[in-house]
């Protein structure tokens, strides 16, 4: 079967996507700002979507385990952030959890439900970092962290739903979804 045209257009894009989704240089202010911004970048979205797909396929506590793991240590990385922790790499980081997400949904990895949200945590301590860069203003995060928070959650049960409802093309699915983040991840850290 040959790829069609569009296959190639839509990898054309991704690889022409800006190298950092959080430049620090944005106002965020609100929770409809905080509710938006993973919507806005590409990194984030995948990883989520991803990490909703492989808890999914590990089934049992992973379902919950692995989304609850992302979450907390994502407060802890936006808590490091604010606290004047200066994180080396922080967007290459972001981009590595990209691709390595993707590596995982290729290689159909069966591991622990404790080791998976082991690694989703070291993932989320640089998603949360990069996020809190964009808060200007300390009191802001008391609004802004919920929204992207709520988000987040939203786009793992997006995945965790792709994944137990997707039936016999669950295979399917997660290694084509695993491509897309192995390239996108790929490209990312090259721009890092």
């Amino acid at each position: 079967m040959k790829p069609r045209l569009s296959t190639y257009t839509c990898l054309l894009l991704i690889l022409s996507l800006p190298a950092q989704a959080h430049t620090g240089a944005g106002a965020a202010h609100s929770f409809t700002d905080g509710l938006l911004h993973p919507l806005l970048g590409i990194d984030h979205t995948l990883v989520m979507l991803a990490i909703g797909l492989w808890a999914a396929m590990l089934r049992g506590r992973a379902l919950w385990l692995l989304p609850l793991s992302f979450l907390t240590m994502m407060i802890g990385g936006v808590g490091l952030q604010l606290a004047g922790f200066e994180m080396t790499a922080a967007e290459a980081w972001v981009a590595f959890s990209v691709l390595a997400s993707g590596a995982v949904l290729l290689g159909r990895q069966r591991i622990s439900a404790g080791l998976a949200g082991a690694l989703v945590a070291v993932f989320a301590l640089g998603h949360g970092y990069v996020h809190a860069t964009e808060i200007t203003d300390r009191a802001d995060a008391l609004v802004y962290a919920p929204g992207f928070l709520l988000t987040t959650a939203f786009l793992h049960g997006l995945g965790i739903a792709a994944g137990l409802l997707g039936g016999a093309k669950v295979k399917n699915i997660s290694w084509a979804f695993g491509l897309l983040c192995t390239v996108v991840g790929a490209a990312l850290l090259l721009a890092a």
